[in-house]
């Protein structure tokens, strides 16, 4: 049976023939000639009229049957909660036995550590542990609120004034987690509207916290200055409303995900060129970079003054954990009242802030450790400098040595299981632990994997020569069973 849709369609085009053929077509009224299209386009527009006029088809309304319910129940397929889990997000890391230090135990078994951040080797060092236990004797361990609801101890305030004392800043404010001071900072300056250039190797706490301020990010290659000024010569020069927005530059001091050290001199150039504030964290630097570890403002010369917000967390180089943020007044009293970590979270427990101005003080009475960091850099950076297969892709002068693939697999994921090889066999054939670049499906860094070794002032000469003599040969022997 034909539809109704299909029998108007029929009777149209019989209208259009029969007006076409009409001896009308052609004709003549009040001088005016008529030709056959005015007919066509008459009918048709009468046509869609008469559509248009035509109720909708609506079938009937009838509630559904319970078995109707319970096959519709039966085919639906809820979204996931979460992700798929692959073989990789299986695998589970060694487990530490002891404390983290220069040397571990793994399994039962002494290993040599270069998976921890330890950098100027206070793990265990009895200052620490004498000022964390006098702190847990006064204070107890937690404070039990945050900051503004009397979570706020006298211990807080006086690392925050250690740190901006030693920084040479006006003011710090304490945060109880590292990853949460980038969670909370960037939001607390960036909105809506505002304008980020972000180096595209950033690790995965910056990248939560650009995300979040909800900002527009405009990302430039890695490291690369020539990279960085066409970005912000685009972003500037094109924008008319760019004078009038926020403006920032987003950069780490040394970058988690290739151990490259920012070039912070040709940075501020940029900063001060096109009117942008430049936000640094800190956390591979501090206690590091520099004569006195100042950090990266110390290793280029640059007045800590010229840059806008220094961030860092306390759990690498100063062996506690948590994190800070330093500068002006202003800006950290400007946290004090809109930066969600800060606000809302309880405050840091007493016992780690006091071991965070201990290491300071350590820091201070013992500028060798610095020297002796740099010592341990240069031997393991030169060891590994003719690894096979594998290429050291880190600065000269950055802690984190990180050494990518000379030579691709063809795919990320086939690159990071090469190289979890290798950390697994290093491991269990010459007890020398090392870690991968493993990313979250949250991590949007471009960056190829690779893998990291954080040096530390506590390793003795032959643990280096061994860590570079056993991923020599353990490299050699993974890479050509996979050739």
């Amino acid at each position: 049976m034909e539809s109704f849709g299909l029998k108007m369609v029929k009777s149209t085009l019989e209208w259009v023939t029969l007006a076409l053929d009409a001896p009308s077509a052609g004709a003549v009224v009040y001088g005016v000639h008529i030709g056959g299209h005015y007919f066509v386009e008459g009918l048709l527009f009468v046509v869609i009229l008469f559509l248009l006029s035509q109720k909708s088809y609506k079938p009937p309304k009838r509630p559904l049957t319970d078995k109707e319910i319970d096959e519709l129940c039966e085919e639906w397929v809820p979204e996931p909660l979460i992700p798929p889990i692959t073989e990789e997000m299986k695998l589970e890391p060694p487990v530490l036995e002891s404390a983290a230090g220069p040397h571990t135990t793994v399994n039962g078994k002494e290993v040599v550590n270069f998976a921890s951040a330890n950098y100027l080797g206070l793990i265990g060092h009895e200052k620490l542990i004498e000022s964390c236990t006098s702190a847990l004797e006064k204070y107890g361990v937690g404070s039990c609120g945050p900051r503004g609801f009397y979570g706020t101890i006298d211990v807080h305030l006086d690392c925050e004034g250690r740190i901006a004392k030693f920084l040479g800043t006006t003011d710090s404010i304490l945060y109880s987690y590292g990853l949460s001071t980038m969670f909370s900072a960037i939001p607390a300056f960036a909105k809506k509207g505002d304008i980020i250039v972000v180096d595209e190797g950033v690790h995965w706490g910056i990248q939560n916290g650009l995300y979040l301020s909800r900002s527009t990010i405009v990302p430039f290659k890695h490291n690369d200055m020539e990279s960085l000024r066409n970005t912000l010569e685009k972003v500037t020069a094109g924008n008319k409303r760019a004078k009038k927005l926020r403006r920032y530059i987003v950069v780490e001091s040394v970058y988690q995900n290739s151990g490259q050290i920012a070039p912070l001199d040709e940075i501020i150039r940029l900063k001060e060129k096109y009117r942008f504030r430049v936000l640094l964290d800190e956390s591979n630097s501090f206690g590091v970079l520099g004569k006195s570890g100042r950090g990266l403002t110390e290793h280029f010369g640059v007045p800590v003054e010229k840059i806008d917000i220094i961030t860092a967390a306390m759990g690498h180089a100063l062996a506690t954990e948590g994190g800070f943020c330093t500068g002006s007044a202003r800006v950290i009293d400007h946290q004090r009242l809109s930066s969600s970590g800060y606000v809302f979270s309880a405050s840091l427990p007493p016992y780690l802030a006091s071991a965070a101005i201990t290491a300071i003080d350590v820091l201070e009475e013992k500028p060798d450790l610095i020297t002796k960091l740099k010592e341990n850099i240069a031997i393991l950076w030169k060891g590994l400098s003719d690894i096979p297969g594998l290429s050291v892709a880190s600065n000269p002068d950055s802690p984190i040595v990180f050494l990518t693939l000379k030579k691709s697999m063809g795919s990320s994921k086939a690159d990071r299981d090469l190289l979890q090889e290798i950390a697994d066999s290093v491991l269990k054939e010459e007890s020398i632990l090392v870690v991968t670049s493993k990313k979250s499906t949250l991590d949007k860094c471009p960056l190829p994997a690779g893998i990291r070794l954080f040096v530390s002032a506590g390793h003795s000469e032959s643990d280096l020569l061994k860590a570079s003599e056993s991923l020599k040969r353990v490299a050699a022997s993974v890479l050509e069973r996979c050739a």
